[in-house]
Parts: structure tokens; C-alpha cells; sequence
């Protein structure tokens, strides 16, 4: 289907439509102009979008600059903070798909013939992405800002602080008071949540991706520098037009690989697998659980970020931002600098042209904190990236974790099972939870969540009464950007379908391994397929709407937890 306003606008009988435009204050030279849509995700539900009726202001106005007409239109964004740790966690994931059908319906609906999204907190990224792909119109991306950190005690904050510090007072450590007194300034400013949780590395991925303008992703939200990007942002779409410029011609499966380079050097979350997955079904490539780890065994973990590490997003604006990470992978012939993006020149020309002097400012007066904010290549924080895929008898179809800020590479205890996230957490607020053990928590995936709940409530519970290091966890559930520790996610099959995480009892011994980037439940094949083969499901929870819905079409992990009737089988173009 060809997207053309011209077909809504254009001779006797689109009458009606013009009069209609025009009743909102529209003329016939607006309309004789391209329509763009600007579609933002503003809301009161979350600090990362409250702000972005503003900036989608300013995008209007660098659209209307270039010589378009820009049509204004919000779509829903889930605040994962405040949905976390409970039953409003299980809509997360669900919103990345509402999201996506929705810009799609307003573009084809109305006939617009390019998109700037502009997008705060974490789902509401991939899901602008996402559509900006299924619907192959020209198409820019801008990301609404990190928030600020706070400053408690005299040390910087960020949410995930107040998160660990809810284990530290169950396990009293930690006072009522103090514990108020951290939640009262953690959360200074509008803009998403400030470490290199799932916001900020979709961010920063948008930009190795093609599809936002280079150094978009670190300002912050408030800052005049935002601001500006996003009216540069609506600037920039006229050339799309102008060029005829669509996703399909940035989103190449290079412009993946580059992606995933920049998701490990930074050691960003988890839930980059999983939306990039999603973003290639949308685009065409067939992208594969197996080719995250090819590609982040070539990949230096550099960049010293949260929660794995020292600093924030603000931090690695002031030294440049993502342009400084990808200079220094594409001097070493790591990124892939000739696939083309939104500004209609490749990575290595946005590159050459980019103004440096920020970072050369900063090197020369703060030495010591640029290298400790970025490692170079030859001296990295790790020699390999972060985000570890894992395969094992607990895992056949693949799990994940996030190895930066680790201690050690193999761990080995006994089970204790729970079959959901809720009593989990309510055995960790009981400190039942001891040294050495596996939590094992299921029937959270996709389908059987459904939703596939982030699990940061219970791990930053378990990371706050001190066991970081002496847990492991295992879950066919996601974890929050902001999770750190031992801790496997997105286990496949899921327990909903029967995997074999499906089948773990209380006491049975789990082996980890991440030099062998194994995940194994120490029982015989013989065991395995007897308790499988006994297995009895659990019911439906969903009957009816989006749950219900969403659980009937989803998708495995591995396949990036898309929901679609029809499974497309695609070729993957390599060149």
C-alpha cells in the first residue's frame, strides 16, 4: 500500500476532506504541501513524556521550515517505573504493540506522507521505531531526553537507587526516613530514567540505527540543547521527502549489527535483544538470537555507564555523547560506517562532519573523568560487550544476560521456585531468600505473564539486602535496564509452552556458565524428558481484551516477542 496525502487532498471530490482541514485553520498552500505527521507519546503517566507536547512544538515548527505541513497526533506511553512490581507491569510490554498499530493507523488513516516521532520512556521508543518501519514512509526519529540525576547525601541518584534501597530497609539496613528522603530527590526533572537503562540505550541505539540525527540521544530533556535537536529533527524530514528516503533504505541488516556493537559498548539493557528482534520482523531482516553474540564477542565494552557502572546519560553528553562511542569504534574498523541515515550521508560521513570540539574540550580539561566515563578500545572495561546469550537445557532457544559490573563467571545452587513474579517478590521481602540460591521465577513470558513483567522490584530488592553477588536468578520474565547481579532472563520456551523452565522443582541443582554460556538444570536427559512428559499446564489468566488478545498472538523472546497471525519467513540481507 503506497501512503500518498495527494489521494486524500486532491480533486473534486476530496472536497469534503479539505473542508475539514481547512475548518482546523489549514490553507490551500498548506495543503498543497506534503503532510507530515508529528506523533509524540506526551502524558501525565510518566516524568520521561510530560514534556513532550513541547518539544513536538518545535518539531512543527522545523517541519513547516523545510516546507511541509506537519500534523500534530499523540498515541499511549507506559510508565514502567510506576507499573513495576506489580499487575500494571504486565501491560509494558503489550504497549511497544499498541503503540506501533496505532501511528500505523493514524498514517494510513489519514494518508501522511512522513513521520517525526518523538518518544520518552522505554517501550514508546521501539514502538515508534517500529512503526516508522512497518509503515517504510520517510521517517525520522527523536528521543525526548534523559532526566537529571538527583543528589542525596551529596552523591548522585537515579531511580534505581530508590529500587535497591526498598531491599535495604526490609532487611534493615535502611530507615523509613532515610528511605523517603532518597525518594523525595531521585527524580529531579522531566526526561527518562537517567542511567543506561532501556530509555537511554534506545537512544543511543536510534542513533547507530540511521534513524536519528547524530548526537540526538544524550542531551537532556529540559536542556535548550534538546530543544534545538528536535527542531533541527522536524528540519531534517524535508530532505527525506526531498530524497525519498524511507527506513528500508537505513535499516539494513549492517545498520543491526551496528546497533547491537552499540548496545554492548555501552552496557545497555537487556531489553535492546529483544525490541531489535522485534524492529528487523518489521523491517524485513532476519535477524537471529545467535547473531547478538558474533556480534558482541567483536565488541568492547567502553562506555562506564549505570547500572553496571559509575556514570549517567548526562555524563556521556558532556564528553560528547554516542558520536565519541562511535568514532572510536569505527577508527578500529569495528562499526560499520557505510550504511546510510536520516540526514541522507552515511555513518562515517555524519562522523567526519560532526563537531568534536565538546569532547576535545573536556579530554583536555578533565582527563582523568572522560577516561573514566569512556575506556578506549585498546584498554576497555571489558574486551568483549555485555549482553551475553546463553543456551543449555534450561534454555534451548536462548537466554540473556547482562554480564557488566559482574565479579565472576559461573554459578551453582538449588532452585527456589515461584510461579510468578508476585510471590517471588513476597519470599524476598520476607528474606527467605539465602546466599547460594537460584531463583527461579516463570510463567511470566509473553503468553504466560502475559507480558513478559519486568522483574526489577525482585532484583533490586535481592541486590539491596546485600545478595547481588551470592543470587542468581532465572526467568522467562525481563529485567528492567536498571537490573544488575546474576541475573537470566527471557528464557525460551517459556513454562506458558511447556520449556523446560516449566519443570524446575524446589532443591534441584542449576549450573551457570558464562565462559561455556550455558544455563543447565543438573538433572539426566532421562529426568528431563519424564518430568516433561508429566507436565500438567497452568490456566489462562486473560479471557478477554488486550491481555487476552496480546497472549494469543505473541510470540517467543527469541523472535523478539512480536505479535503477529502470520509468521514471515525472511532472507537476511547480507552484503
Amino acid at each position: 500500500m503506497v501512503i500518498d496525502s495527494r489521494k486524500t487532498l486532491e480533486g473534486p471530490s476530496r472536497a469534503p476532506q479539505r473542508a475539514m482541514y481547512k475548518s482546523m485553520g489549514l490553507t490551500d498552500s498548506d495543503l498543497s504541501k506534503p503532510l507530515v505527521a508529528v506523533c509524540s507519546t506526551c502524558n501525565e503517566a510518566t516524568p520521561c513524556n510530560i514534556h513532550l507536547g513541547m518539544l513536538a512544538s518545535k518539531a512543527k515548527e522545523g517541519v513547516k521550515s523545510s516546507g511541509n505541513t506537519p500534523r500534530e497526533f499523540t498515541t499511549i506511553a507506559v510508565s514502567d517505573g510506576i507499573a513495576m512490581g506489580h499487575e500494571g507491569m504486565k501491560s509494558s510490554l503489550i504497549s511497544r504493540e499498541i503503540i506501533a498499530d496505532s501511528i500505523e493507523v493514524m498514517v494510513r488513516a489519514h494518508q501522511y506522507d512522513a513521520i517525526v516521532g518523538i518518544s520518552g520512556c522505554d517501550k514508546s521508543l521501539p514502538g515508534t521505531l517500529m512503526a516508522m518501519a512497518r509503515l517504510n514512509v520517510p521517517s525520522i526519529f527523536v528521543y525526548g531526553g534523559t532526566i537529571l540525576p538527583g543528589n542525596w547525601n551529596g552523591q548522585p541518584v537515579t531511580i534505581q537507587d530508590v529500587y535497591e534501597a526498598v531491599g535495604t530497609y526490609d532487611a534493615g539496613k535502611m530507615s523509613l526516613e532515610d528511605l523517603i528522603s532518597l525518594e523525595n530527590v531521585a527524580c529531579p526533572s522531566a526526561g527518562s530514567c537517567a542511567g543506561m537503562y532501556t530509555a537511554n540505550t534506545m537512544a543511543s541505539i536510534s542513533e547507530a540505527l540511521g534513524m536519528s540525527l547524530p548526537g540526538s540521544a544524550t542531551p537532556s530533556a529540559e536542556s535548550s540543547e534538546r530543544q534545538k535537536i528536535t527542531y533541527e529533527t522536524g528540519k531534517a524530514i524535508g530532505l527525506l521527502i526531498e530524497n525519498d528516503i524511507r527506513p528500508k533504505d537505513i535499516l539494513v541488516y549492517e545498520s543491526f549489527e551496528n546497533a547491537i556493537m552499540m548496545a554492548n559498548a555501552i552496557g545497555g539493557s537487556t531489553n535492546a535483544i529483544l525490541h531489535l528482534l522485534a524492529l528487523s520482523r518489521e523491517i524485513g531482516i532476519d535477524l537471529d538470537i545467535k547473531d547478538f553474540e558474533y556480534i558482541r564477542r567483536k565488541t568492547p565494552h567502553i562506555a562506564n555507564m549505570r547500572p553496571g557502572g559509575n556514570y549517567v546519560m548526562l555524563n556521556l553528553d558532556n564528553i560528547g555523547g554516542i558520536p565519541i562511542i562511535m568514532k572510536s569504534l569505527l577508527e578500529k574498523n569495528i562499526l560499520n560506517g557505510d550504511v546510510l541515515t536520516v540526514t541522507g550521508k552515511t555513518i562515517k560521513e555524519n562522523l567526519n562532519k560532526f563537531n568534536f570540539q565538546k569532547s576535545k574540550e573536556y579530554l583536555k580539561n578533565h582527563k582523568t573523568e572522560f577516561r573514566n566515563i569512556l575506556k578506549t578500545i585498546d584498554s576497555p572495561i571489558h574486551r568483549e560487550g555485555t549482553l551475553k546469550i546463553l543456551f543449555g537445557n534450561l534454555a534451548p532457544e536462548g537466554a540473556v544476560i547482562k554480564i557488566a559490573g559482574l565479579e565472576q563467571t559461573s554459578f551453582r545452587g538449588k532452585a527456589k521456585v515461584y510461579n510468578s513474579e508476585d510471590a517471588a517478590f513476597e519470599a524476598v521481602s520476607k528474606n527467605e531468600i539465602e546466599a547460594g540460591d537460584v531463583v527461579v521465577i516463570r510463567y511470566e513470558g509473553p503468553k504466560g505473564g502475559p507480558g513478559m513483567r519486568e522483574m526489577l522490584a525482585v532484583t533490586a530488592a535481592i541486590v539491596g539486602q546485600g545478595l547481588g553477588q551470592k543470587v542468581a536468578m532465572i526467568t522467562d520474565g525481563r529485567f528492567s535496564g536498571a537490573t544488575r547481579g546474576f541475573m537470566i532472563g527471557h528464557v525460551t520456551p517459556e513454562a506458558m509452552v511447556g520449556g523446560p523452565i516449566s519443570i524446575v522443582k524446589n532443591g534441584d541443582e542449576i549450573e551457570i556458565n558464562l565462559i561455556n554460556e550455558t544455563v543447565d538444570l543438573k538433572i539426566t536427559k532421562r529426568e528431563l524428558k519424564k518430568r516433561l512428559e508429566k507436565l500438567k499446564g497452568i490456566k489462562i489468566k486473560y479471557h478477554t481484551g488486550a491481555l487476552a488478545k496480546y497472549a494469543t498472538l505473541v510470540q517467543s523472546a527469541s523472535d523478539g516477542a512480536i505479535t503477529t497471525p502470520i509468521r514471515k519467513y525472511m532472507k537476511k540481507t547480507l552484503s
